[in-house]
């Protein structure tokens, strides 16, 4: 048996066949001049390796289900087919192509850029979607032509432990859906989405593992455990190692069902201190879970991974728009579930280590996207996105208790220029006869030094403050939350970083701004415990917490809890 140590990541463990997934390979598009009797020879590959594709595109096609819940994917599947018969584009590769000279890799790569381009600037929605989907289909040719195979999230086998150097939270949210045993990845960090994403599903997960000695030692199809309570990754397992670890999962399904006593009750310290405990939601499926859980309503949706989730299943997904109704949709279905508690959505949180796909949004080459255009920003850069988002919320809002969230505000003038939009927005619904509630509150992100130093200016422009801990740590300290080699100073009860909670506490109290944590200290026993020492009284966390902490906030009085978060305070 070979153990490898690296980082916990999510709780739990798991037993189950290896899959590695192989790391995906860059497409590099060689220009090189040809001959005039090379012209045939070039083009008869490219022919060959479009029908290869076409004939793949179609298998898939033809395995689909006909039904509601694939529609889409069979959708950019047809688009595809057609595309890669289109004789006008055909057509104009092919006169490019002798024109030039330039090999018929550069030829294609080239036309297909420059005619996504046109559709892109035509003025017309569906046409704008049309570009992205040239791009992704010939760039799947491009790959067949150049001998590049990616790799297939839907290849995994239900039951297996994944082992990878990093997973996206697309492939995440993908395999989320199937019966993973555990998540073994070479990068990452504890506070990444792809490990919050993990946490949310119940998927135990180690993160941090030693990569080049992994890769030589486990092979597909061997037996391994993923402990994430010991960060450890068990290859080749003897069977009274197995034993045990089965006992373990058995034990720890049992402490799960003592838990469910806790569902129906309220979160009271022993003294009988509430505290309000909300979920954190990824997709509208997920209310449900939350409901399940007790939660008190809904602190956190992600909408972004709302779109993330929609991409197809191959590294090339087809870029959409971001649809107004299919929002609405997705919007009111959580509204309802929740009925009269809280929701509270947050607006695109785009960019960075979350990739959105559209053509309403063009990628950035940005050498530290996580400094860069995301969130707030990227949406007063594209205020049409956010508008959408906001005529659908605004439309759901009717549906019940709407609360609107603003991520990465670094400024009150951020807040301003989203209200205005608000306003737009409002007078655009009114004048439509479309009903809303004009009271929606519409709070903020506390997630930079920025913001919480200046909470006092925030909170005069802001409903309420909720603290996302995650990048106020990242961002505070200048650790990347996603590199495993700076990890260990990844800190959450680094001095700073609780000194501005504190700040941020004493200026919600101040201004009388409801203050909430939706960042993974939520979810944890030890920051628990300090948060509700600290004064925190409301907490939002993956909805298979929400019993475990109702538990936990119970063997406490508050002055023990305010003892717990002194002894930190003063230790540092």
């Amino acid at each position: 048996m070979e153990v490898f140590l690296g980082v916990s990541a999510a709780d739990g463990a798991g037993i189950g066949s290896a899959f590695l997934i192989p790391d995906q390979i860059k497409r590099a598009i060689p220009q090189t001049k040809i001959s005039k009797e090379d012209i045939e020879e070039g083009w008869e590959r490219f022919t060959s390796a479009k029908t290869a594709v076409a004939e793949d595109i179609t298998e898939k096609l033809s395995k689909l289900p006909v039904d509601k819940s694939t529609a889409i994917q069979r959708e950019i599947f047809e688009a595809y087919i057609l595309m890669l018969n289109d004789p006008v584009f055909l057509r104009e590769v092919r006169t490019e192509y002798e024109t030039t000279l330039f090999n018929i890799e550069y030829t294609l790569n080239f036309k297909s850029e420059e005619y996504a381009a046109r559709l892109r600037n035509a003025g017309n929605d569906y046409l704008a979607e049309r570009a992205q989907d040239i791009t992704d289909i010939f760039g799947r040719v491009l790959d067949e032509m150049l001998g590049i195979h990616t790799f297939d999230i839907n290849e995994v086998p239900d039951g297996s432990v994944i082992i990878a150097t990093s997973l996206s939270p697309t492939e995440t949210i993908i395999l989320s859906k199937r019966k993973i045993a555990g998540l073994a990845l070479t990068e990452g960090g504890i506070s990444s989405h792809v490990v919050i994403l993990a946490r949310n599903y119940g998927i135990p997960t180690v993160v941090g593992l030693h990569g080049t000695s992994l890769r030589k030692k486990v092979q597909n199809g061997q037996m391994v455990i993923v402990d994430a309570e010991c960060a450890e990754l068990l290859a080749d397992p003897d069977e009274e190692t197995i034993a045990q670890y089965r006992k373990t999962i058995e034990i720890r399904r049992k402490e799960q069902e003592f838990l469910t006593e806790y569902l129906d009750k309220p979160a009271l310290t022993k003294d009988g201190e509430r505290f309000t405990l909300y979920a954190n939601i990824g997709s509208p499926e997920e209310a449900e879970t939350a409901l399940k859980a007790g939660a008190d309503g809904i602190g956190l949706f992600r909408t972004e991974f709302l779109y993330m989730a929609k991409a197809d299943t191959s590294h090339h997904a087809a870029a959409r728009s971001f649809n107004e109704d299919e929002q609405f949709e997705a919007y009111k279905h959580v509204l309802t579930v929740m009925k009269d508690k809280p929701v509270t959505i947050r607006t695109l949180d785009a960019g960075g280590d979350k990739l959105i796909n559209s053509v309403d949004i063009p990628s950035f080459n940005e050498k530290n996207p996580l400094m860069g255009m995301r969130a707030i920003r990227l949406s007063l850069a594209y205020p049409q996105v956010l508008k959408t988002q906001l005529r659908a919320l605004y439309r759901a809002s009717v549906y019940g208790k709407l609360r609107i969230m603003l991520p990465l505000i670094t400024s009150a003038e951020q807040v301003e220029q989203s209200l205005v939009i608000v306003d737009e927005v409002k007078k655009e619904l009114a004048a439509e006869n479309i009903p809303f509630d004009d009271k929606v509150p519409v709070g903020i992100m506390i997630e930079t030094a920025a913001a919480a130093l200046t909470s006092d200016c925030l909170a005069k422009t802001s409903d309420f403050f909720s603290l996302g801990t995650n990048d106020l740590t990242q961002y505070t300290l200048g650790v990347d939350r996603e590199n495993s080699n700076v990890s260990g100073l990844y800190d959450e009860f680094n001095l700073a970083v609780l000194r501005l909670i504190a700040i941020t506490i004493t200026n919600a109290k101040k201004y009388g701004i409801n203050l909430s944590v939706c960042g993974e200290m939520a979810g944890r026993h030890d920051s628990i415990l300090v948060l509700g020492g600290l004064g925190i009284r409301s907490l939002s966390m993956s909805p298979n917490l929400i019993s475990r902490t109702k538990h936990l906030l119970s063997q406490f009085t508050v002055a023990e809890l305010q003892a717990i978060s002194s002894k930190r305070l003063n230790k540092l």
